[in-house]
């Protein structure tokens, strides 16, 4: 029986210490396709590149894995993976480990969780993957371990089609990890703000800048269940209908 082929990206950059960590659990389950940022793509979200050439070249940075960096965000990654393989059909899709975590409302923005929702939208089963620690020297042992755990349930299980998982890490030891809990997204928002500072010419730029904060205290979120040292695991969906609302909508009764 063949093993699984797994395409593996990120939003931290091809030689991010994330990817190398999620590269060393994964070659475990089977054959890998790397294609990754030549350089970071965090906060990209679901951007695609087409007003640009993309470009992307192989490298043998991961010894004997095949990989490719791509100059384009992660779902021009996914894309161009996809496009590498000739036809062949990834088994699995797997994102990260990013560099910070991507709770509640930053599955939007961040370009790690866009990259397995391209996956979703391909019919792939797709995983994200975030730890809780900005550091690009941060401690992943621990988070290796959850990644081993999750990926071999995810092959063994058949994801459901068009479905990916948001596994989000929190930052300690694996001992005071407490479990790995199935929850949803908690309703949690960045708090903006523009930092103005003046360039050596004397002119006025700004830096956006803000702070994360919940608007809510279930304990069956991921926000709770981070803060509270449990993996979370959110199934994510690209359809974004408000199917509650159609009835609502219907009721305007709108003409032309």
């Amino acid at each position: 029986m063949s093993k699984p082929l797994i395409l593996i990206t990120n939003d931290d950059g091809f030689t991010a210490k994330g990817l190398n960590e999620l590269i060393d659990v994964a070659k475990q389950f089977g054959e890998l396709l790397v294609v990754a940022p030549d350089q970071p793509q965090s906060g990209m979200g679901h951007a695609i590149t087409v007003n640009n050439p993309i470009r992307f070249h192989q490298t043998d940075y991961y010894n004997d894995i095949t990989g490719y960096q791509c100059s384009g965000t992660p779902v021009d990654c996914i894309k161009a993976g996809m496009y590498l393989l000739k036809g062949r059909k990834p088994d699995l899709i797997l994102s990260g480990i990013n560099h910070g975590s991507n709770v509640s409302t930053n599955v939007l923005y961040s370009g790690t969780m866009s990259a397995a929702v391209e996956g979703a939208l391909e019919g792939i089963p797709s995983i994200g993957f975030s730890l809780t620690n900005y550091a690009s020297n941060a401690n992943f042992n621990p988070s290796k371990a959850i990644v081993k755990e999750i990926v071999g349930k995810a092959i063994l299980n058949k994801m459901k089609k068009g479905i990916c998982l948001n596994v989000n890490i929190p930052d300690v030891e694996l001992s005071k990890i407490k479990g790995i809990k199935t929850c949803r997204q908690g309703e949690a928002f960045w708090d903006d703000t523009f930092d103005e500072r003046v360039d050596p010419l004397g002119k006025k730029y700004y830096w956006l800048t803000g702070s994360f904060k919940s608007h809510e205290d279930s304990e069956d979120t991921d926000v709770n269940q981070l803060n509270n040292n449990y993996v979370t695991v959110v199934p994510t969906q690209f359809d974004m209908t408000a199917h509650k609302s159609i009835g609502e909508i219907q009721n305007w009764n709108l003409e032309l």
